[in-house]
């Protein structure tokens, strides 16, 4: 089987085509996948270090992007849809899927055209803005949330967020002496996040002594929070992105980061305790609603970005460093949310659209 993958921008798109890939090829290693993407996403990183060939293509966001930024998309679009055909053609997919990001419209349009049949996938309740648009072109769409099924009708399958297998395998961790903490603000790194963590070290360094911190800060932040650890008593690890983020997962007792679909997902899968800062600027205020939903759970803590002072933050850490017990419940909790089967529905829809032609 053949199946052409678009997923651009963020980890939170990318990840979800990664395990949906893997799940291709552990069916059957005969099997071809390529991703297509943009010059300025991650997928640039995270797909050759996934061990799969990307293609690339120009293409531009449309939604909330400002006037110049609207006709600047959609300049670039007929270029899109030229490229995009091109690329189809060559690789001649069975199956073309859209896992996110402004990349998979010209991609899943372009297909739609030329009769090849097409998968969406979704992570949120509310859709994203290219997903509704392509609503009524593509096949069939692989859904996380009941909520997201009307904008889809009868092409819709609740299959859940797809992971990698490896967050899935990660052992509960006993509890040690020191809290080991990992923080990431999603694949870009988070600023609020990481001024907040710069800020609280020294009302945490009394402690200093029963915390192990790593860090993920994302390119733009990097050297300043790493100078701002090395001022600190902590020998942090301090790292600008973490490729292999499932094995820092395994580590931890405790994660704070953001709170977009495909983090819920990993932690869920992983049965990880977490303190989340959901991203204020999310569409349609997305990232809280993750995150309520995990809190009501008693999964995760939310601590919205209005409210993340220093001392808020240092204060629950200190909190779940003494109450080892607490972040043992959270973790029985989210690992009940967890969807291990999503990445292999997925499959079964991408199977059953080869066979349909």
């Amino acid at each position: 089987m053949k199946v052409l993958i678009a997923a651009g921008g963020t980890g939170g798109h990318i990840y979800p085509g990664i395990a949906v890939a893997n799940e291709v090829m552990s069916r059957d290693a005969e099997s071809e996948v390529l991703f297509v993407g943009t010059a300025r996403g991650l997928e640039k990183k995270i797909v050759p270090d996934n061990g799969y060939q990307l293609s690339l293509i120009n293409s531009a966001g449309l939604k909330n992007v400002g006037v110049v930024g609207k006709i600047k998309g959609l300049s670039v679009l007929p270029k899109s849809f030229l490229e995009a055909r091109k690329i189809i053609r060559q690789f001649r997919p069975h199956v073309v899927v859209g896992a996110g990001g402004y990349v998979s419209g010209p991609v899943l349009l372009m297909a739609a055209i030329m009769g090849v049949p097409t998968l969406v996938m979704d992570s949120n309740a509310l859709p994203g803005f290219t997903n509704r648009q392509l609503a009524r072109f593509v096949d069939r769409a692989a859904l996380t949330f009941e909520e997201a099924v009307p904008f889809f009708g009868k092409k819709a399958v609740v299959t859940g967020n797809p992971v990698r297998k490896e967050f899935f395998e990660i052992p509960e961790k006993k509890r040690g002496e020191v809290l080991q903490i990992l923080i990431f603000g999603g694949s870009q790194g988070a600023r609020a996040i990481n001024n907040a963590m710069a800020d609280a070290l020294p009302l945490l360094e009394p402690h200093a002594e029963k915390l192990a911190i790593t860090h993920q800060t994302g390119e733009a932040d990097f050297e300043r929070i790493r100078d701002a650890y090395a001022s600190s008593k902590f020998s942090a690890d301090i790292r600008p992105f973490i490729s292999d983020i499932f094995v820092e997962f395994g580590k931890a007792d405790l994660i704070i980061c953001r709170a977009g679909a495909t983090t819920c997902a990993e932690l869920s899968a992983a049965g990880k305790a977490s303190i989340m800062v959901p991203f204020p600027g999310a569409a349609d205020n997305h990232q809280q609603k993750n995150a309520e939903a995990l809190q009501n759970a008693h999964a995760a803590k939310m601590i919205l970005q209005k409210d993340l002072t220093p001392e808020i933050l240092a204060s629950q850490i200190i909190a779940y460093s003494q109450d080892p017990e607490s972040i043992t419940r959270m973790e029985a909790e989210a690992r009940k949310l967890s969807r291990p089967n999503a990445a292999a529905a997925a499959v079964d829809i991408i199977e059953e659209l080869k066979h349909s032609v």
